[in-house]
């Protein structure tokens, strides 16, 4: 799987299909135990997660986003850790993250613990951003949103951290708004990539339902074997 500068990548598939597995390897949440991540050409695999924030892989898990009690600019400054002796840096990371989701500014000195859900995923997607990361990470970041919340995350906040130079790796069950803001897609089945190939192929594609259903065929054509990933 390759994600690329600015690109948003997802992966769907059925449940149990090893999706969180696989993004937990990739941030060093768990032991790979075979294949490899590299990011720019550097060999990453098994760093731990600390280490790989410094290197450029952000991370935002489906659960724990925010920290409550604190205010929405003092969960930024947490995520700025790595600037901590630099304070001009972390107000310039806040900056640029307050130009790519502007209502947090708005937001600034409220307790993260009173924003709705969908205010704090963009949070906890703007505290991502603090350390200007060359790839960020997403755990099925519409998870306990409201329909039209999720949507907004989907297809307006994600997007604009694409906009702004990250490449973003997402794994999502909302797989038809995923795919509809996603540039490029894998169909994870049984740890099995089965399918790879833009995104709007892959919304198009009949048989893509019955890869999600697990099943080995559609009523009318055979489910595709997996293409090769591109380079």
């Amino acid at each position: 799987m390759t994600v690329g500068k600015g690109e948003i990548v997802c992966i769907i598939g059925p449940n149990g299909s090893g999706k969180s597995t696989l993004l937990k390897a990739v941030t060093g949440e768990l032991t790979a135990q075979r294949g490899s991540v590299t990011l720019d050409g550097e060999v990453v695999t098994n760093v731990t997660r600390d280490k790989l924030v410094r290197r450029g892989i952000g991370y935002v898990p489906q659960d724990k986003e925010v920290f409550p009690s604190l205010t929405v600019r003092e969960n930024l400054q947490v995520g700025g850790y790595l600037f901590r002796r630099r304070k001009r840096e972390v107000s310039e990371a806040i900056d640029r993250v307050y130009t790519t989701f502007p209502a947090l500014a708005n937001l600034s000195r409220s307790a993260a613990g009173s924003l709705s859900g969908g205010e704090r995923k963009m949070l906890a997607l703007g505290r991502a951003l603090m350390t200007n990361p060359k790839v960020i990470v997403l755990d099925e970041p519409s998870a306990g949103l409201a329909p039209a919340i999720g949507a907004e995350v989907l297809g307006e906040r994600i997007p604009a951290i694409g906009d702004a130079g990250a490449g973003v790796l997402l794994v999502e069950q909302r797989a038809v708004q995923a795919l509809e803001n996603s540039n490029w897609s894998y169909v994870l089945v049984n740890g099995t990539v089965r399918l790879s190939g833009p995104a709007a192929e892959i919304l198009a594609r009949g048989d893509v339902g019955a890869l999600f259903l697990g099943r080995g065929e559609t009523e009318n054509e055979p489910v595709a074997q997996g293409e090769p990933a591109r380079s």
